[in-house]
């Protein structure tokens, strides 16, 4: 009957003793081995010297040839040493090494890089001449060659010193210099404290930054209308389920989604009706060209359209907006900078009856697209913003002068400059003078005193004027022009930034203005007195915003003055009246609600604080 070759299972350490080479063969073989008597050198336990003797005596010529080294090496392992090459025949060839895994072959580096630090740490011990003491002292404890070995706790020892019997503990510190060991007084005598603890080790301190800003922040929970748009957001697949939510809330509810730029081509169809005739998205940042066309075709029956931030737009979504919205009328994009002239003169084609066009930033917007919204929309326009057009200059102006219903101008920042000259500025201001509501003049060089006095002659229904950025104007030029000009009282006056403007044109602007003026901008004036920074609280009480940055003469009594008025002296007497009935008061600015104090070094954290009042700019709420 054959044999098979099935085996039974076997255990782990008969596995690694089968790896390692060692089997039942070669231990019997060894066992064998060592139980025969040998009368030679192999057979004998005794020093090297005696196993030259006997070697000599019984087997010289076969021992001369072996050397000692290797004599040894059989002592210590047991083998025979004249029977050695005969049992490595019979023992089996060692298996080979097997293949380490990852995380053992990770452990046994990291285990020989400690073994090398400690080895390298040991010697740099060893090289060092001058110990320290404490090491010195420990090491002495540890029991080495200069110092005898500390005895056993619980044993009995004579002091050093004292010659005091005492029991050795934990604590007991050697004597120095030795030998011995001292009883507790004697430690304590020398000023060593035995039963002092370490020193915790000193952690390093992180530097403090230079500057820290204090920021101030009002923690809330997040409101009702806020939780709602979040849910709304979160499930913009079945918000129809939630039915008509209502032109005001769709308006919060875009501008929360806009904040955050959560506007995406996926919830922006909440927006869409095609009942809706009016349509405003502040960030359409993350909607593509196709998303806008989408836009268009879901809205049909818009007049109204306003995208903020809508740098995807180029001609074929232009060219979707000519064709698919008939009705429209009022257009204000931000950022609309890759569509073409020859889109936006299709655009005017179609659109003859646009009563309001507002662009900003849209470099290639160009002079053939201004000729041709003058061609087909000169009798409807009345809103005209051409803001940050890099290719403005006179011809632009002279276009512009040919609108016959404009009333809110803006042509502010321009992409030069200096390329529109004082004459063109003062030419179209003049040609709309009769019908300008607001003007913008920002950044425009050649602005100078003669442009507003002779170019604004002949307005009489301006409510907004912004002139920023003109460094020709000048103080009495400015105070000429407010002390003789027959417009009504402004209602916002914007002229920072203009470093030559003090005392007298800001009197002279009060005085004109200063009974319905609601915003003001001073913002950089140059020499403004605090007599005629006082004149904000007498005579501005309408206002609600107001920018005295870098003004250098507003401090904490002005701004105290202009929210709760002052009190002024009587004439006659030169005593100030203290009864209430014969005080005379002014209002101050009771209905501000906003103050710009950006580099006013005299403005403290004393600063008068009201409720419903925000002063922003306060340099003392910044620790440096």
């Amino acid at each position: 009957m054959s044999r098979n070759n099935v085996r039974g299972p076997t255990s782990a350490l008969t596995e690694f003793l089968k790896a390692s080479g060692i089997t039942a063969t070669s231990i019997a073989a060894r066992v064998q081995n060592e139980e025969q008597p040998v009368a030679g050198p192999s057979g004998t336990r005794n020093s090297e010297n005696e196993e030259d003797e006997n070697a000599n005596s019984e087997d010289g010529d076969e021992a001369r040839q072996r050397p000692n080294r290797r004599r040894r090496a059989s002592k210590s392992v047991g083998y025979d040493s004249d029977n050695l090459d005969g049992e490595q025949e019979r023992m089996p060839q060692p298996a080979k090494k097997r293949k380490l895994t990852k995380a053992a072959e990770a452990k046994l580096k990291a285990k020989e890089k400690a073994n090398a630090r400690k080895k390298k740490k040991d010697e740099n011990s060893d090289d060092n001449e001058e110990e320290d003491p404490y090491r010195a002292l420990a090491r002495s404890w540890g029991g080495n060659s200069t110092s005898p070995t500390k005895p056993v706790i619980g044993n009995f020892e004579d002091c050093a010193k004292c010659k005091v019997q005492f029991t050795v503990t934990r604590y007991t510190m050697p004597a120095v210099p030795g030998p011995g060991y001292l009883c507790h007084r004697c430690a304590k005598e020398s000023g060593n404290d035995p039963f002092k603890k370490p020193a915790a080790p000193k952690r390093k301190k992180v530097p403090a930054e230079k500057r820290t800003v204090v920021n101030f922040e009002e923690k809330r929970f997040p409101t009702l209308a806020s939780l709602c748009i979040q849910l709304i957001t979160k499930h913009i697949d079945d918000v129809e389920a939630l039915g008509d939510i209502g032109v005001m809330n769709m308006d919060a509810i875009s501008k929360a989604l806009s904040k955050n730029r959560e506007l995406t081509p996926k919830n922006v169809h909440l927006f869409y009706n095609v009942a809706n005739t009016t349509l405003t998205l502040y960030d359409a940042t993350n909607l593509p060209s196709p998303a806008l066309e989408t836009l268009v075709l879901l809205n049909p029956n818009l007049t109204s359209l306003r995208l903020d931030f809508c740098g995807h737009m180029d001609d074929k979504a232009i060219s979707v907006l000519s064709s698919s919205l008939p009705s429209l009328k009022h257009v204000e994009l931000l950022g609309p900078f890759l569509v073409r002239s020859a889109a936006w003169v299709t655009f005017f084609e179609s659109h003859p009856t646009l009563e309001t066009f507002k662009i900003t930033q849209s470099p290639r917007f160009d002079i053939e697209a201004m000729l041709a919204l003058k061609k087909h929309c000169t009798s409807t326009l009345t809103a005209l913003r051409l803001r940050e057009i890099g290719a403005m200059s006179d011809a632009f102006l002279d276009a512009i002068g040919n609108f016959k219903k404009i009333e809110e101008l803006d042509i502010a920042d321009p992409g030069k400059t200096n390329e529109c000259a004082a004459e063109a500025l003062q030419g179209v201001l003049s040609a709309l003078s009769g019908t300008l509501r607001s003007l913008d003049l920002s950044r425009h060089e050649q602005v100078t005193d003669s442009v507003l006095t002779e170019g604004l002659v002949g307005t009489c229904y301006l409510e907004e004027l912004v002139v920023q950025n003109a460094p020709l104007l000048t103080d009495s030029g400015v105070a000429e022009f407010f002390g003789t000009w027959k417009n009504q009282p402004l209602r916002r006056i914007d002229m920072g930034r203009n470093h030559n403007l003090g005392s007298a044109a800001l009197v002279a602007l009060l005085k004109h203005s200063g009974e319905k003026l609601e915003e003001l901008g001073i913002n950089g004036w140059g020499s403004v007195e605090a007599q005629a920074l006082k004149l904000l609280g007498r005579l501005g009480g309408e206002l609600r915003k107001l920018d005295v940055g870098w003004v250098r003469e507003v401090d904490d009594f002005l701004v105290k003055e202009w929210m709760e008025g002052d009190a002024e002296e009587d004439l006659e007497s030169g005593k100030k009246k203290a009864r209430k009935q014969e005080a005379v008061r002014s209002a101050g600015c009771t209905r501000l609600f906003e103050v710009k104090v950006w580099g006013c070094n005299k403005i403290t954290a004393k600063c008068l604080k009201k409720k419903g009042v925000s002063i922003h700019g306060v340099e003392s709420h910044t620790a440096v």
